[in-house]
């Protein structure tokens, strides 16, 4: 999908915009330079004395988490017309998955693997938000994920840097439509740069170690196509790289992101991260803080105040050069212009595009349908009929909570706007089978069976049992990482229970993360994934399970059998010893006191098999799809030219259904060694029962490119594997090589 960028503006704006940036710094005092580059808490709805004081004294360039729009126009009329220079305010919000009307959380929403809903999510987001005086969000979050241990995974796009740099820029271009000046537009910012996901043990804010190589091949390339598109912000990451701190990293943020890529846009600390230089043992004092950070390229710091405190006395002693303050302060007040806040910074209410208007329901419920991923479905239980069931037992504390469903970084949806799965069932119904509910556990979390009893009871005069579990939505989110990541509390006993009476169970589970499923995936006829899905998840779940819709979202990342086999990723290296089925050696097959050997010589667990219980890409259908006839129409290409590659899908099952057709590559031979497979195409189509059609990619070299132990990007010549099925697992395979001969 081709996105323009998404705040350039017109060169004779942008040369009168620059114009207009250096007469106002001109006029600027010292300290009135610093305050545009400090972000402060709002007051929850009131303005104290000490920030009204602060912003008429012009200590202020922007403020965080504030959404009442009196409030904010109060703030803005106060920094308009009680400052000395009248410089208005940047306004920003963590509007992550939604502002009012709440959409699938950014790992369900990759789970659609459609660059359309993606924006269409952000777009409706920005319009609620920037409708109550909101002008800045920080999103997308695309720190490639994969340790699902790790809270935040639920605010990621994945684990694929092609899949996640697509979707992060139909996210940006959503939130900040074609001109940041658009009514309802709003920045974007793209966080955590960089390497956040791939902190230790899954442990959020904690130590991340990652070879430049790898930085640069996996982490790096989501950042680098949405700033390459426009993203207004960056925000540096909490975490320390390879022993720097990211607030503190000049490499990261001056090197790379300023003088590699260009980038104009200004950069934004993480909460309170510029004082946590001194946590983390890189900085003396906050002064020190103040000015490691500075230096190596945080424009704004976000929360605390050691830019307010002590970058004064830093230009007074000729520590850090007011040059440098200048370029920063610009930064800012080039996005407050890009914006129009110097047109317009008051917001009027506008009760058309107010939350909870149809079309944003209509947008929530397709978002919530097409990211669920159904994982198993023995003997088509699913869809089930109205006609073929009598009794539905519904069990499960989260089958009718509106609060959880939301998910993770929801600060601004209500719980009793949300569609619930029971109410959406009542509904579907209606007369047409009776319908009996049981919560089983008061939360996810419980570790009592009290509620067993009337579980059990109601499972067995029923014909399904339809549980909904997972995990509460404070169980996944900044700081909420686990070590265990099976189901909470006492799910497994209370599945186990319902599994001996006999009734066959399709189990709904809703979650921030993957979980390990491998202890309870015997016991269930059928799953339906369907992570926190927002504002409309229940009708969207009710479609799906009684066959209004079919089931058409893939993982964007990959379920593990266990927590052992972590980290665990589709695009492994090969190693030099790769496991396989005839070298899987389990462990009760070892003799007792056999001699010590090697035997097996693969990188593989004794206790395990090597593969995942869900493989990146995956997801059924109630209907089945066929991929034949590969062809690769240049099979011989230079370095700098396409290669054409396209298959035949088709519908042979019994549904009209949407299949999403995946590309996977292999690089066979490099001057660094590379993945098993990559990712770098898809597409999502719909197909009628017994119908086919011919899918085409075309892939340029530069998609083959990447960085070698030189640091250099580049596409060499060699031989490549390439497949195109369902998932990761694809198996239908053909050849092509690529030449630097002319």
């Amino acid at each position: 999908m081709s996105v323009k960028s998404c705040q350039q503006l017109h060169p004779l704006d942008s040369l009168a915009t620059e114009a207009k940036v250096i007469t106002l710094l001109d006029k600027m005092t010292l300290d009135e330079k610093i305050g545009q580059l400090s972000q402060l808490s709002g007051d929850g709805g009131q303005v104290s004395k000490e920030l009204r004081k602060a912003i008429k004294q012009g200590q202020v360039g922007s403020i965080i988490n504030e959404v009442d729009l009196d409030t904010i126009n109060e703030l803005q009329r106060i920094a308009i017309k009680e400052s000395r220079l009248g410089i208005p305010l940047l306004i920003g919000r963590d509007v992550i998955h939604g502002f009012n009307t709440i959409f699938p959380i950014p790992l369900a929403q990759a789970a659609s693997w459609s660059p359309e809903i993606v924006e269409q999510c952000a777009q409706i987001s920005a319009i609620e938000a920037s409708n109550s005086g909101i002008n800045w969000t920080f999103a997308p979050m695309i720190d490639i994920a994969r340790d699902p241990r790790w809270g935040r995974i639920a605010e990621s796009l994945g684990e694929d840097p092609y899949l996640c740099k697509t979707l992060a820029k139909s996210m940006v271009k959503g939130f900040q439509g074609e001109y940041l000046s658009n009514t309802n537009s709003i920045a974007a910012c793209a966080k955590h740069f960089a390497g956040y996901g791939a902190s230790e043990g899954g442990k959020d804010y904690n130590t991340t170690n990652i070879a430049e190589n790898e930085l640069r091949n996996v982490y790096l390339p989501p950042f680098k196509a949405i700033a390459d598109t426009g993203v207004a912000t960056f925000m540096a990451s909490f975490s320390d790289l390879n022993g720097v701190p990211a607030t503190g990293n000049d490499w990261l943020l001056s090197d790379v992101l300023r003088d590699e890529w260009r980038y104009s846009g200004p950069v934004i600390s993480d909460w309170e991260a510029v004082p946590q230089l001194v946590t983390h043992g890189f900085a003396f004092d906050k002064s020190d803080a103040a000015n490691k950070a500075f230096t190596a390229g945080v424009d704004i710091e976000m929360a605390s105040n050691c830019y307010l405190s002590y970058l004064t006395s830093l230009v007074s002693n000729n520590t850090i050069a007011i040059k440098k303050i200048d370029d920063s302060v610009k930064r800012v007040l080039t996005l407050k212009f890009k914006l129009g806040l110097f047109e317009s910074a008051t917001t009027l209410p506008n009760n058309q595009n107010n939350a909870m208007n149809l079309q944003h329901l209509s947008i929530a419920k397709n978002a919530a349908t097409k990211s669920c991923v159904l994982l198993k479905n023995d003997n088509q239980i699913l869809p089930l009929s109205k006609l073929a069931i009598t009794n539905l037992a519904v069990i499960g504390p989260l089958a009718d909570d509106g609060y959880e469903q939301m998910g993770t970084w929801a600060f601004d949806g209500k719980a009793h706007q949300s569609h619930t799965c029971l109410n959406a069932l009542h509904a579907y119904a209606k007369d047409s089978f009776k319908i009996h509910h049981a919560v089983g556990l008061e939360t996810s979390r419980s570790n009592h069976n009290d509620g067993f009893y009337e579980a059990i009871a109601i499972a067995k005069n029923a014909d399904v049992a339809l549980m909904v579990l997972g995990e509460e939505a404070i169980l996944s989110g900044e700081a909420h990482c686990r070590a265990n990541i099976d189901l909470p509390g006492a799910q497994e006993d209370l599945i186990d229970e319902i599994h001996k009476t006999g009734t066959p169970i399709v189990l709904v589970i809703m979650a921030g993360r993957p979980l390990t499923l491998e202890k309870i995936i015997a016991k269930v006829d059928a799953i339906l994934f369907v992570w926190h899905p927002g504002t409309m998840a229940g009708p969207a779940i009710a479609d799906l399970v009684f066959g209004a819709e079919s089931p058409s979202g893939k993982l964007p990342v990959t379920f593990p059998r266990s927590v052992g086999q972590i980290p665990l990723y589709y695009a492994q290296k090969n190693s030099g010893r790769p496991p396989s089925e005839d070298k899987y050696l389990a462990l009760n097959s070892i003799p007792v006191r056999a001699p010590q050997t090697s035997f097996g010589m693969a990188a593989t667990y004794l206790d395990i098999h090597f593969s995942p219980l869900f493989a990146f890409g995956y997801g059924l259908s109630y209907s089945q799809f066929g991929y034949t006839n590969i062809k690769v129409m240049n099979k011989l290409i230079t370095i700098g030219s396409f290669v054409e590659i396209s298959v035949t899908v088709s519908n042979i099952g019994n549904f009209t259904a949407e299949e999403v057709v995946q590309l996977y590559i292999r690089d066979l031979v490099g001057s660094v060694t590379r993945p098993i497979k990559e990712l770098k195409g898809f597409q999502r189509i719909k197909l009628a029962k017994g119908k086919s059609t011919e899918v085409k990619f075309k892939l340029h070299t530069d998609e083959l490119a990447f960085y070698n132990r030189h640091m250099e990007c580049k596409a060499e010549a060699g031989h490549f594997n390439v497949w195109i099925g369902g998932d990761s697992n694809a198996t239908l395979q053909a050849e092509f090589e690529v030449t630097d001969e002319k």
